[in-house]
């Protein structure tokens, strides 16, 4: 099959738009810009330039971090629109779909909608510890799915997918789907699916939002086989990530800042396990579930109250309402030390407090 057959024919027709040359150095007379900077301008490369149309050089170095060629990834405003991306360059309106698992993030639903596109859902459950069935799974796809989506570590379970189960759907859908596995929370866990590009219809999903402490930049990339890089690429519009956000993340690359970033993320799993083992012992408490994210799920006797005691004293936590799924159930981010002693002891007081 060729790989790009999995897009629509239309995305791979496109002809891509040329946006004005960007050498550094030259006379820009080329794109229309102003050739002053505003005041409190700090940017090294100046707001009043356009950014590159394609961060490649940043492209390059989450490369080397994700341990891919600079071929198969491209860069992106969070990992959210990478998935907008997909749905868009995959699905014909009105004919195609997409696969969720749900309870799952929501948002895959949504990017399908606004394109037209149906949504097949395949419920996790509870009592089997969220599993990925590989083969209940296979069995719910039709011959106009065209995209899967897992998210391992899943938001908002917090469990990493036994591999043998994405390896089943990986080979189960060759030449026929693309598979897309959102590691937004993959820093948090053991398990790494990298490999998995070596199948021309894998994308991986990344984002510096999460372990990197950079959410507020947007900061995402889609890894792939380099084919669909291209055809994608040219459905993105030009200079899609601003200036100030592609020095940031690049200064996030650097060694000092790399080697903090994983002190922090050694500190928020050591956290998230201490936080587990003290959510177990408080009252009102019926489940915490095993995670491999920086989030714990939390069943408790009555999450409206929790919720509402919480945020009372200041504290905001995640209650899912209308997903019947997780009815009863608290989403709570692992946090600094002393913000999980503050939220423990609250609790501690009890829901009523």
């Amino acid at each position: 099959m060729n790989v790009l057959d999995l897009l629509r024919p239309e995305i791979r027709e496109l002809v891509p738009y040329q946006p004005a040359s960007s050498a550094i150095d030259a006379l820009r007379l080329n794109a229309n810009e102003t050739p002053w900077r505003e005041i409190g301008d700090k940017t090294h490369r100046g707001l009043n330039r356009y950014p590159p149309a394609r961060p490649t050089e940043l492209a390059t170095r989450l490369a080397a971090r994700y341990g891919v060629e600079p071929e198969q990834i491209l860069v992106t405003r969070g990992s959210s629109e990478a998935i907008d991306l997909i749905v868009r360059s995959t699905c014909r309106t009105g004919k195609d779909n997409i696969l969720v698992l749900t309870p799952g993030f929501a948002m895959y639903g949504v990017y399908a909608k606004v394109q037209g596109a149906g949504v097949k859902q395949l419920a996790l459950s509870e009592a089997d510890g969220f599993r990925l069935d590989a083969e209940a799974l296979l069995a719910t796809i039709d011959t106009n799915t065209r995209a899967v989506f897992l998210c391992s570590p899943n938001n908002p379970t917090g469990n990493a997918f036994d591999r043998d189960a994405i390896n089943a759907v990986v080979a189960g859908l060759a030449n026929r789907a693309m598979v897309v596995i959102d590691e937004a929370y993959r820093e948090f866990s053991d398990q790494d699916c990298v490999d998995l590009l070596e199948y021309p219809h894998v994308a991986l999903l990344r984002t510096l939002s999460k372990a990197y402490g950079l959410a507020g930049i947007r900061c995402g990339a889609l890894l792939t086989h380099p084919r669909l890089i291209g055809a994608l690429g040219a459905v993105l519009p030009p200079y899609n990530l601003p200036t100030p956000c592609i020095e940031l993340a690049m200064a996030s690359l650097d060694p000092e800042a790399n080697s903090a970033a994983g002190e922090r993320i050694r500190l928020l799993r050591s956290e998230r396990a201490r936080l587990a083992r003290a959510l177990v012992d408080l009252p009102g408490v019926e489940r915490v579930f095993p995670s491999d994210a920086n989030f714990l799920l939390v069943r408790v006797v009555d999450a409206m109250n929790w919720d509402q005691a919480l945020q009372r004293q200041g504290i905001l936590v995640r209650r899912f309402e209308g997903d019947p799924s997780l009815d009863g159930c608290l989403r709570i981010t692992v946090g600094r030390p002393e913000d999980n002693d503050r939220l423990l002891e609250i609790l501690a007081k009890g829901a009523d407090s």
